[in-house]
């Protein structure tokens, strides 16, 4: 048990140390991934300029508005302040806003913040003229609070850092000028009470105010550290998703996404659903007189044009064989309209092959024909495959059938088939004809007996 609690300790050890020394951040990642990261950044830099000029504007108008406790006849430099702070502010916002801020300017900008905030302090001391000790007790020093955390927007643990050492350094720099260089009064005491009442400096107060700058940068650093790998985990995972979503159809996807528990082999769900199979007629003579870069070509502008037809109707690709694509309606998600569904697609494949023919045709090209088939009936919708490589599918009769069909289509010379039963649900669930349908018995070949088919002619 001890040497657990020890192993344990240690990889928390190692943990702590990455997040501090930045060897988490070293890991290699696809350039996609950082260009994801880098417009997150961007827009965070956007996003704490628009925080900063509400934090100036808000300055100014309470500067604006506040009774002047000297009649306003004291010089204050406060204006002048805000208004630098105002016009580097605006500038930094446009820059933002029109390219990515390198560096060195999100370092100066945090220095100018820092050195402005300390620069409103030190007016405060010249307006009422009153002694150094006087600014080191104004709530304002507060703010600086506000600038480290503003930093921590981008999550990027360096900015964060480098504000709070700014800040931690702007208050020892104005705690030294208060005690040996200010001739007004103010002095060194040990006497609490004093302090709090009167001018005196009580120098482990002000220690205090900067080891607690200090602690809460450092804390905030390491939480952004932290966060940053969250960060990355999620861009580099959403960036697999959507690459995810390219190679499986979004319904599996999003399936495999949103599972609670990992999926294994042998898991599965029953489905009334329908097989849609679409496949070019007489590709594999085709392919052989052609080069194949023209095959690659065909079959791309081929799935170019069918694949969006059977997404918009709510179909699943579920594999591409060659030239054939086979996809379900309601398989993997449960629907009400497979069938009507399923019917409508292929009216449509028929329409864009008859589009495609015209174009191939004026284009001086031979014509491509194309088989569709549908059937449908109860399937089994599930992952198969080994331990380290599944893949989501059906199985059922209506899947072997379908894909008969799609053969039979050369037989009956007829571009798209569909069983009868197939043709009673979809028109049950709503779907209209809008073609001439022919119904004959026919024998397909690996079938027994004859089969209920219904020949569609868009």
């Amino acid at each position: 048990m001890a040497m657990i609690e020890t192993a344990r300790a240690r990889v928390l050890l190692a943990e702590i140390y990455c997040d501090l020394t930045g060897k988490a951040d070293t890991m290699r990642l696809p350039a996609r991934v950082l260009a994801t990261l880098r417009c997150q950044e961007d827009a965070s830099e956007v996003l704490i300029k628009l925080i900063q000029l509400a934090i100036v504007v808000t300055f100014g108008a309470l500067y604006a508005l506040t009774p002047k406790t000297d009649a306003g006849t004291a010089f204050s430099p406060v204006p002048y302040v805000l208004g630098a702070y105002l016009v580097l502010t605006l500038v930094g916002l446009a820059w933002a806003l029109k390219t990515r801020l390198p560096d060195w300017a999100v370092y100066m900008s945090i220095v100018f913040d820092i050195s402005l905030l300390m620069a409103l302090l030190v007016s405060f001391h010249m307006q009422y003229e009153q002694p150094a000790s006087y600014f080191l007790k104004a709530p304002t020093m507060l703010y600086v609070f506000i600038f480290i955390a503003l930093r921590g927007l981008r999550f990027e643990p360096r900015f964060v850092l480098a504000a709070g050492t700014v800040s931690a350094l702007g208050w020892l720099v104005l705690v030294l000028y208060a005690v040996n260089f200010d001739g007004s009064g103010s002095a060194v005491t040990r006497n609490y009470v004093e302090y709090l009442t009167g001018s005196g400096i009580l120098l482990g107060a002000e220690f205090d105010k900067i080891i607690t700058i200090l602690v809460v940068t450092a804390v905030l650093a390491l939480v952004i550290k932290r966060g940053r790998r969250l960060l990355v985990e999620a861009v580099s995972e959403g960036a697999a998703a959507r690459d995810l979503s390219r190679f499986f159809d979004a319904s599996v996807a999003s399936r495999i996404r949103d599972a609670e528990q990992e999926i294994a082999a042998g898991e599965g769900v029953k489905r009334e659903a329908a097989i849609l199979n679409v496949d070019i007629r007489g590709f594999t003579p085709l392919a052989a007189s052609m080069a194949p870069a023209e095959v690659m070509c065909l079959l791309a502008d081929y799935q170019a044009r069918i694949v969006p037809l059977i997404q918009r109707h709510g179909g699943a690709i579920d594999k591409f064989l060659g030239d054939g694509v086979m996809a379900t309606f309601g398989a993997a998600e449960r629907s009400e309209t497979f069938a009507a569904d399923a019917l409508e697609c292929a009216k449509e494949i028929i329409a864009e092959a008859d589009r495609w023919t015209k174009e191939r045709r004026d284009s001086g090209v031979s014509p491509v024909e194309i088989n569709v088939s549908v059937a449908s009936g109860e399937l089994v919708f599930g992952a198969v495959g080994g331990q380290n490589r599944l893949e989501y599918t059906v199985i059922g009769p209506a899947v072997n059938l379908s894909a008969k069909l799609e053969k039979h289509c050369k037989v009956l010379n007829a571009r798209a088939l569909t069983t009868g039963e197939t043709f009673d649900k979809a028109q049950a669930q709503g779907f209209k004809k809008r073609c001439r349908v022919k119904r004959v018995r026919s024998k397909v070949d690996g079938l027994t007996g004859h089969q209920d088919v219904v020949v569609l002619n868009p």
